[in-house]
C-alpha cells in the first residue's frame, strides 16, 4: 500500500499529486509518510482577547463572527470580520479571496480562530487567520503539538498551506489505518527502549505530547543511521568475502634495514599502532582498504614508505597518486630521499614528463626493475602496466571519484591493497558516515621535538607591533609569510589588495636589507615555481602570496605566517594555511589580521584557532559551523540526504547506531535468523533504492 501512487490519497489529485512530486519529491504514499515537520506549535493553548499580548506570536482564540464587511481604500479593498469573545472583541482581516470567505463563514457560530495578532490604534487585528467551527475542531485528529511542515512559495501560492498538507496526512493514516511494519528486532526495541514503529511514525506528525514527540524523533533518528550503518559495514564485510587480497607473508630485509638503521627520526606511538594496523591487513589474504587520516606535518609520509616496503619485501611494486603535480613532486622528492637509503628506485610520472622518460618508465614498471613510481592522474593510462602491483596509495582521497579508483585496482588480476591517505582532518562522526566502509587509521600525535604553532588574533590597529614583531623573526634568520584571501568572486578587487599589501609591505621592508617575493595564480607556472624555489632556499625573507601555498611547499625555516583578512577564511583553510609553517625545532607563530566587525560564527572560528592546534578538534567546530554539507563535497557520497538525523547534533545516536549494526552483523552476518526477518526484508528493500527512507517503512 505504500507504494502506491500520492494521486491515489482522497483530497490529493492530478494536479496537487504533479505539484507534490516537483516541489517536494513526493512520489508515494511511504515518501509522503517520511515527509517529517521540522518545527510544532503548541496548539494546548486558547487565549482571551483582552489578555492579548503585542508580542507577534501566534495564538488560537474561541468565539464568533458577529459582524463581516467590505472596506475600500486607495490601496485595494479588504474583508474585515467582527470577532467577539466574553471579554471584548478584534478584527479578522483579510486582503484576498473574499468570495470563498464570504461564503464559508458562518455568523454567530462558536468557531477556533488561529494566526499572528497585529495591535493597531489600540486594538488588535489578526490577517488571513485559520479557522474552523468549533464542533469540527473537537473532533479532528487534534494534538497538543500541531506540526509545521516544510514548504515553497509555489505550494502556498497554490494554496496547500500546512492545513491542507496536515488534512492529507491524516488521511493517509486512516487509509492505512496506521499499520506500519516494524523494521526493528523485538530485542534491540527493548534494549535502547525505542517505542514500535507505528507509535513513532503517528507521533512524529500528530504528537500526543511532548514527551511522545521526542521518543518518536529518537526512535526515527536512530533508524534512519542505523540503516546507513548497516549498509556500510555490510559492503565493507561483503567486499572483505569476495575481493582477494595478496598476502604479504614477511617482514624483510627492505623494511628491517631501513627501520633498524634509517629511520630519520624515532617513530612516535601513533605511527607505530598505525603500522600495526596496516600489517594486520596485509598479512591476511583479503584486499586492503584502509583510510589513514593525519593532521599536516604528523608524519603520514613515512608511514606510507615503510607499507611500501613490505610489498617490495614481498615482491610486489607500490605506487602513490597524487592531486597535482605540485603534491606528486612534493612526494617523489620525499620517497626518494628515504628510498636512496635501502637502494630502491623511484621514478615520477605526471602529465608533463616528456615522452622519452615516459617510454623508459612504462618498460621499467613491466619488466618490474622499477618498484617505486609517484604521479598524478598520469598513473592510470592504459599504457601503464605494472609487472606485479601490490598495494597502490592515494593521497588526499576526496579529489580522486570511486571510478577513478577503480581504474587503479584493475592494474592487477588480483586487485592491490589500498590506502589512502588525508591531511583533511574529518570528525569522527563524518568518517562514520562517509567512509564506513573503509577501514580507519588516525595519525594524532606530532613527532617528537615539534613545537605547537603559536596563534594570535591581531586588529588592523596593531600592525606597527606585528611588523616589528616580524622585524625580529626576520633578524634571527627566520622567514615569513603573508597570505592574502583569493576568493573567485571577487578577484579584480582581492588581486588589487593583494598588489598594495605587496607595495605597502616592499616599503615597510626595503632593500637591500630584506627581500620580498610574490606569488599569485595569475602568474606563469615557471615564474611561480622560480619564487617558490627562492623562498625555500632561503634567499628572500617573506613570502607574499594567495592561498596557493595552501599545499606544497616545505620550508623549514619559515616560523611566521601572517593571515590578512582572516575573516574571510574558512576554519580548516586557516588551519591548512597555518599547517605551512612549525615544520622545523623552532618556535612558530600564526598571526590572524582582522578589521573590528565580526560576525558570531567569524569570532568562534579565530577563537577555535588561537586556542587548539588539533585538526580533528578544529574539524568538529567547522562541522558544527558549516553543516555536514559543504564539508569535502560530501554530497557526492550519497548517503547523506538524511531526512530526520543530523550528524552534527545526533552523534551520540551514531555511534549508538553503530556499534548495534556491528553487533548484529558480527553474530548474524546473513541477516538469516528468525528475529531478524524484519530487518532483513526492510534491508533487502532498501538495497534496492537510492533514498535511504523510502521503503524502510
Amino acid at each position: 500500500m505504500l507504494q502506491n501512487a500520492i494521486e491515489h490519497l482522497k483530497g490529493v489529485g492530478p494536479a496537487r499529486a504533479e505539484l507534490l512530486r516537483t516541489e517536494l519529491g513526493i512520489r508515494t504514499y511511504a515518501d509522503f509518510l517520511n515527509f517529517f515537520p521540522y518545527r510544532y506549535i503548541d496548539r494546548t493553548q486558547y487565549h482571551k482577547i483582552n489578555a492579548l499580548q503585542d508580542s507577534g506570536a501566534e495564538v488560537q482564540i474561541i468565539g464568533k463572527i458577529v459582524h463581516l464587511r467590505t472596506v475600500e481604500k486607495k490601496r485595494g479593498k479588504r474583508l474585515v470580520a467582527t470577532f467577539r469573545d466574553e471579554t471584548g472583541e478584534m478584527e479578522l482581516v483579510w486582503f484576498q479571496g473574499f468570495k470563498w470567505i464570504q461564503e464559508s463563514i458562518k455568523l454567530g457560530q462558536p468557531m477556533v480562530v488561529f494566526g499572528k495578532c497585529n495591535h493597531f490604534n489600540g486594538a488588535f487585528t489578526m490577517p488571513h487567520p485559520e479557522m474552523e467551527l468549533l464542533a469540527d475542531h473537537q473532533q479532528n485528529l487534534r494534538t497538543a503539538l500541531q506540526a509545521v511542515y516544510p514548504s515553497t512559495e509555489k505550494l502556498q501560492n497554490r494554496g496547500i498551506s500546512n492545513r491542507v498538507v496536515a488534512r492529507m496526512m491524516q488521511q493517509l493514516f486512516l487509509e492505512t489505518q496506521a499499520r506500519f511494519e516494524e523494521t526493528l528486532p523485538p530485542n534491540m526495541l527493548n534494549e535502547l527502549q525505542l517505542i514500535p514503529k507505528n507509535a513513532a511514525l503517528f507521533n512524529i506528525h500528530f504528537p500526543k505530547s511532548a514527551e511522545l514527540l521526542a521518543k518518536a524523533r529518537f526512535r526515527l533518528k536512530f533508524e534512519e543511521l542505523f540503516f546507513i550503518q548497516l549498509m556500510l559495514i555490510s559492503k565493507n564485510l561483503i567486499r572483505k568475502q569476495k575481493i582477494k587480497g595478496h598476502i604479504f607473508e614477511r617482514v624483510g630485509h627492505f623494511f628491517n634495514d631501513f627501520y633498524q638503521l634509517h629511520l630519520p627520526f624515532p617513530l612516535t606511538g601513533a605511527q607505530k599502532r598505525v603500522l600495526k594496523e596496516i600489517r594486520a591487513d596485509l598479512a591476511k589474504p583479503v584486499q586492503m582498504n584502509r583510510l589513514l587520516q593525519g593532521d599536516v606535518g604528523s608524519g603520514k609520509t613515512i608511514v606510507a614508505f615503510m607499507t611500501m616496503l613490505m610489498a617490495i619485501d614481498n615482491g610486489y611494486q607500490a605506487c602513490l597518486m597524487a592531486p597535482t603535480e605540485i603534491l606528486a613532486n612534493q612526494h617523489f622528492e620525499g620517497i626518494t630521499e628515504l628510498a636512496q637509503k635501502v637502494g630502491i628506485r623511484v621514478s615520477l610520472l605526471t602529465g608533463s614528463t616528456k615522452q622519452t622518460e615516459r617510454k623508459i618508465i612504462h618498460e621499467n614498471l613491466e619488466n618490474g626493475s622499477l618498484q617505486i613510481i609517484i604521479g598524478t592522474h598520469a598513473l592510470l593510462e592504459e599504457k601503464v602496466q605494472f609487472q606485479n602491483l601490490g598495494l597502490a596509495i592515494i593521497d588526499e582521497q576526496h579529489r580522486f571519484g570511486v571510478e577513478q579508483r577503480s581504474r587503479l585496482w584493475k592494474k592487477n588480476t588480483i586487485p592491490p591493497h589500498i590506502l589512502v591517505m588525508t591531511a583533511t582532518p574529518i570528525p569522527r562522526t563524518l568518517a562514520m558516515s562517509l567512509y564506513g566502509d573503509l577501514d580507519i587509521s588516525v595519525i594524532d600525535e606530532l613527532p617528537p621535538g615539534r613545537k605547537p604553532i603559536q596563534t594570535v588574533h591581531r586588529f588592523d590597529n596593531h600592525r606597527l607591533v606585528v611588523w616589528k614583531f616580524l622585524r625580529d623573526e626576520i633578524a634571527k634568520g627566520r622567514q615569513v609569510y603573508i597570505v592574502y584571501p583569493l576568493i573567485q568572486e571577487s578577484e579584480k578587487m582581492d588581486y588589487k589588495d593583494l598588489m598594495d599589501g605587496f607595495e605597502s609591505i616592499s616599503r615597510d621592508f626595503p632593500l637591500p636589507k630584506y627581500s620580498v617575493s610574490i606569488v599569485h595564480g595569475k602568474m606563469k607556472p615557471a615564474d611561480k615555481d622560480s619564487e617558490m624555489k627562492r623562498f625555500a632556499e632561503g634567499k628572500t625573507n617573506i613570502m607574499v602570496a594567495t592561498t596557493v601555498i595552501e599545499v606544497g611547499v616545505n620550508v623549514p625555516n619559515a616560523s611566521v605566517m601572517v593571515i590578512e583578512s582572516a575573516e574571510r577564511f574558512g576554519l580548516s583553510q586557516l588551519h591548512q594555511l597555518r599547517g605551512r609553517v612549525g615544520r622545523g625545532a623552532d618556535q612558530s607563530y600564526c598571526i590572524l589580521m582582522t578589521g573590528h566587525k565580526l560576525s558570531n560564527d567569524t569570532k568562534v572560528r579565530l577563537e577555535t584557532m588561537c586556542r587548539t592546534n588539533d585538526g580533528f578538534e578544529i574539524a568538529e567546530v567547522d562541522l558544527k559551523l558549516r553543516g555536514p554539507g559543504d564539508l569535502m563535497g560530501t554530497q557526492q557520497s550519497g548517503v547523506l540526504n538524511l531526512r530526520i538525523a543530523d550528524l552534527v547534533a545526533d552523534r551520540d545516536i551514531l555511534a549508538m547506531a553503530r556499534q548495534q549494526a556491528q553487533t548484529i552483523l558480527h553474530s548474524d552476518p546473513a541477516l538469516a535468523r528468525p528475529e531478524h526477518e524484519n530487518l532483513r526484508k526492510a534491508f533487502a528493500a532498501l538495497s534496492q533504492t537510492k533514498g535511504i527512507w523510502n521503503l524502510i517503512s
